[in-house]
């Protein structure tokens, strides 16, 4: 269902992203007047909000979980629970959850839902808007094949309504286990999951692809016939991320000079809230003009947590002659929302925007990815 929000002195918007459009646009209403909103549908909607502000996971889950069970009863019974306040009673609904049913079902925009919405990120700077809008798709996202919440249609029908043409499935490689990455089995059914959704789905496309560890020695830890089928392999150190500057730089260089790699991952690994993590360190000239001589682009990862690489290293990039790849690392559909701070972060050190790979067109990225030398 299309929701449509009637907004007081203003037009009625009916879009499926309700009041933000996922491209730097913003519509912040100062009431709202009158809803017509399936209920399962506004339970979905503060979910993807909770994600892409990195609310706790059981969260997310409690409003996703309402949803589903409210998908599973027909509008005269929802409309008797909520009438008789039972809809606590329908499994997985909650207080909270059945105030936004019940609230839904009377016609009212849910409150948490408009708060949500009016709580929403203020509007990106002309030059970041204008960069975001340039974006074709995304490179590196995660589904429930490996630490991802969601399943791999959901990811793509999220990043098709934020208007992508592409988004590349980058699941974890074995080695990974913690994240259940994924064995070359377990790949080769991927495979053939993403040829038959995107046959449902074209002309918007999920590339193939995968977030491969960059072992201790710079291999790459997944089978190399695997890596030379996929149409996008983003390269990650993951493990021993305070070794020695040379021995990182080693390592990351042997995985930049692998054919199979076209971007680099959140090259120093920094984390930036809670007790965070320090950069990895490596001699940053020398991995750059690697990525620079083989078409390797360097990621500015938009995971609010990571913003990866800092300033002075992106310019350094930048400097070298490198291409970059602006991307969320998203693992739930909301966070697809995050490649705004990437855009930022890239204006902020003046990235070229033709040299931000996932603004080319799919074929052109698909032959960039294609032509490494090996």
């Amino acid at each position: 269902m299309v929701t449509r929000i009637t907004l007081q002195d203003g037009p009625t918007v009916a879009t499926g992203t309700l009041l933000h459009d996922g491209r730097g646009a913003t519509v912040r209403p100062s009431s709202v007047t009158s809803c017509d909103v399936e209920p399962s549908e506004a339970l979905r909607r503060i979910a993807y909000l909770l994600e892409a502000r990195r609310a706790e996971t059981y969260k997310v889950r409690a409003f996703r979980r309402a949803a589903a069970a409210v998908d599973e009863v027909d509008d005269e019974q929802l409309a008797r629970l909520a009438a008789s306040g039972r809809l606590a009673d329908l499994p997985g609904v909650g207080d909270t959850t059945a105030r936004v049913i019940a609230e839904a079902v009377a016609g009212e925009v849910p409150s948490y839902l408009g708060h949500l919405e009016a709580e929403g990120p203020s509007a990106l700077d002309d030059a970041s808007a204008e960069l975001r809008r340039a974006l074709r798709g995304d490179c590196h996202s995660h589904s429930d094949w490996s630490d991802g919440g969601s399943p791999i249609r959901e990811m793509a029908e999220a990043a098709r309504a934020l208007g992508h043409e592409y988004l590349a499935l980058t699941d974890h490689s074995p080695r990974l286990t913690v994240a259940h990455g994924l064995d070359p089995e377990r790949l080769r059914r991927q495979l053939e999951v993403v040829a038959a959704l995107n046959e449902e789905l074209a002309p918007f496309c999920i590339l193939t692809g995968i977030e491969v560890d960059i072992l201790e020695d710079g291999t790459l830890d997944q089978d190399p016939e695997l890596l030379a089928q996929l149409d996008i392999v983003v390269a990650s150190v993951h493990s021993k991320l305070r070794m020695d500057a040379e021995q990182m730089t080693r390592r990351m260089i042997a995985a930049i000079e692998s054919p199979h790699t076209d971007i680099l991952g959140h090259c120093t690994g920094r984390i930036l809230v809670g007790r965070g993590r320090p950069q990895s360190q490596f001699d940053h000239d020398v991995v750059f003009e690697s990525c620079a001589r083989t078409g390797t682009a360097v990621e500015i990862n938009s995971r609010p947590e990571r913003l990866d690489p800092p300033d002075e290293l992106l310019r350094a990039a930048v400097a070298a002659g490198c291409v970059v790849s602006i991307d969320t690392d998203a693992h739930a559909p909301g966070q697809l929302e995050w490649l705004r701070n990437g855009c930022e972060k890239a204006v902020a050190v003046a990235v070229p925007v033709e040299r931000v790979v996932n603004s080319w067109p799919r074929q052109e990225l698909l032959a960039w990815a294609a032509s490494h030398p090996a």
